[in-house]
């Protein structure tokens, strides 16, 4: 049975069932099956003729008893002519009775009731048992209901799974906070001396995946402390009060294990605006505790809470004040170089071909977390094993770059001609116009090999990061997007035009709704913003119907240069096509050479 533990784990879950039903079963068979005290009366019931009380008045009125035995309810008489009789005496009547048996003349006695023994004896033992049997069901199916009151935090100590801050990379900001939470974990005294307190809570905001969770465990790897971690969510329950004593639990357990860290992830689960209509139960109450664990720490105590979120404006004012949560770290997405010394760190143990160029892996993501790139590190080594190889090469990290943006591959997803002719045609537009404006990002490759929900793409790699966007670079972007719907209606005919445009055309309405509304770049409603940003209202009106008015026109822009691009180099359109056709996968230096042989033969031809 040792080698079947989920045979095990049935077996003990289903043995206290068996048992608590065969009790059941017990306590049935004793309440039909057992004697009891009444038993004997109900046989003397059974031997003698029975009448109603009634009777017994009328005979005892004409004086026809002559003698009576009581017996707690039961009244057994014989009557003047001998007849054995018993009768039920009414509840609380047995004064009377004996009262008017006495005033008759009759002989009576009362007799003490003769309790069963054997039935107390076995009362007694059946509902012990019961007790016993859940006592055990609780205890071996982990059902304990004062359990739920506990902490559910996961105690994590420093071993060979040690996470210190050479392991997180591309976050070399909220590093250098963090290291002053590390020297005061090592050595409290150092700031106490001068009177200084160190902050009681961290908070680490920023996108899913940018790592805020290795930062917590590096912040306790580095000082060598516990670190306990749980989320939110842990916290919130159905019962009334449950969220409220597992944060004092929690912070129990921290205090007896100081100096050491706190980790709450997506705290907004628990510490969003009070009242707010994401609230349930009693998650205000749950809060109310977090404030005043946090707010009661004394600075020797040693313990420091770190919390992570997604959306830190959810958050209640009163745990983002001094005192509670005093710091507040951003954690962003890496650019360039953060991302370069993340993938240096998830390919430390990978065997890597001398042709991995890891500074062009780092330009071809944009906008990764560590968590997506430690993925596309992971899977360029998953395909490189695959594919039989000694050491993963940069064609690895390519198709795992692609996995990721687009999906895996469907070479059995089966297109007709026609539809790999249209394909061609639409991603060759993306290229060219791509290509052709200079404030667009340069091409990477196109492909037509269908990935995930995509059945072509035109990737182009940024120079480099940006914090900002000018106005030329998204008129680039929608013209770009746009390029592809152009080439079908110029080879196709409007008639001809497919759904496959439907992403590039939301995308850009997204931009040109954006540069209307948030960035002020429509000269006909000028630079306003016409969105709250806070609660996402939008105007409506004859505002609204200027506004769509522009993202019109913006849009209707972007294709009318797209057009005029395209039907200027219908020649280098089909050539491009006709390569992808051909290779279905094109690099930019063998989109360059298909359109410098169109140029040829446009030459030749003149």
């Amino acid at each position: 049975m040792k080698h079947f533990p989920q045979a095990r784990r049935y077996l003990v879950l289903l043995l206290p069932l068996l048992l608590v039903a065969a009790g059941l079963g017990f306590l049935f068979a004793r309440s039909v099956y057992a004697p009891s005290a009444t038993d004997d009366r109900s046989s003397t019931r059974d031997r003698n003729a029975n009448v109603p009380y009634s009777e017994f008045r009328r005979l005892l009125t004409h004086g026809d008893v002559a003698s009576a035995s009581l017996s707690g309810q039961i009244l057994t008489l014989r009557t003047t002519a001998g007849q054995h009789l018993a009768t039920l005496v009414p509840s609380n009547s047995e004064s009377n009775v004996a009262d008017a048996l006495i005033r008759a003349g009759a002989d009576f006695t009362v007799e003490a009731s003769d309790p069963n023994l054997a039935a107390a004896l076995f009362n007694t033992a059946s509902g012990v048992l019961l007790l016993a049997l859940v006592a055990s069901f609780i205890k071996w199916s982990g059902l304990n209901p004062l359990a739920t009151r506990r902490s559910r935090a996961k105690k994590v100590t420093q071993g060979a799974n040690r996470v210190t801050f050479a392991d997180v990379a591309g976050v070399d900001d909220a590093k250098a906070e963090l290291r002053e939470i590390v020297q005061f974990l090592k050595d409290p005294k150092f700031f106490s001396r001068l009177g200084g307190q160190i902050p009681k809570g961290v908070l680490l905001s920023g996108p899913p995946g940018s790592g805020k969770t290795l930062l917590a465990r590096a912040v306790a790897g580095e000082a060598g402390v516990a670190f306990f971690t749980d989320a939110g969510s842990a916290f919130t329950e159905m019962f009334i009060g449950v969220g409220a004593a597992r944060v004092r639990d929690l912070f129990k357990r921290a205090k007896k294990n100081a100096p050491c860290i706190v980790f709450i992830d997506e705290v907004d689960a628990v510490g969003s605006v009070r009242g707010h209509v994401r609230n349930h139960g009693d998650n205000d109450k749950t809060l109310n505790q977090l404030l005043v664990e946090m707010d009661g720490f004394e600075p020797a105590a040693g313990v420091i809470v770190v919390a992570a979120t997604n959306r830190p404006e959810l958050l209640d004012s009163a745990l983002l004040r001094p005192g509670r949560f005093d710091r507040h770290i951003a954690v962003t997405a890496p650019d360039l170089n953060g991302r370069r010394d993340i993938l240096n760190v998830h390919t430390r143990k990978l065997h890597l071909g001398d042709n991995v160029d890891l500074d062009v892996v780092a330009r071809g993501t944009p906008g990764f977390s560590g968590a997506e790139l430690a993925n596309l590190a992971n899977e360029a080594a998953l395909l490189a094993a695959g594919l039989g190889l000694a050491s993963i090469d940069m064609r690895c990290f390519e198709a795992a770059k692609d996995k990721v943006l687009m999906g895996s591959e469907r070479p059995s997803l089966a297109l007709s001609e026609e539809e790999r002719r249209v394909t061609a045609y639409h991603e060759a537009g993306h290229a060219l116009v791509a290509l052709y404006t200079p404030a667009s990002d340069p091409i990477h490759k196109a492909t037509i090999m269908p990935r995930g929900q995509a059945l072509g793409m035109v990737v182009r790699l940024p120079k480099g990061d940006r914090s900002s966007l000018t106005r030329a670079k998204l008129e680039a972007d929608l013209a770009v997007a746009m390029g592809g719907r152009v080439a079908e209606e110029l080879v196709m005919g409007s008639g001809g035009t497919t759904t496959g445009a439907a992403v590039d055309i939301k995308q850009a309405t997204r931009i040109a709704r954006r540069m209307v509304m948030q960035w002020g770049m429509s000269d006909a409603l000028g630079p306003l913003a016409y969105v709250d940003l806070e609660d996402g209202a939008e105007p409506a009106g004859e505002t609204a119907r200027l506004i769509d008015f522009e993202v019109k026109r913006i849009v209707e822009d972007a294709k009318d240069r797209a057009h005029a691009m395209l039907e200027s180099r219908r020649d280098e359109l089909d050539a491009v096509a006709a390569a992808l056709l051909d290779r279905e996968t094109l690099t930019a230096a063998e989109i360059v050479e298909a359109i410098e042989r169109a140029a040829m033969s446009r030459a030749a031809v003149e």
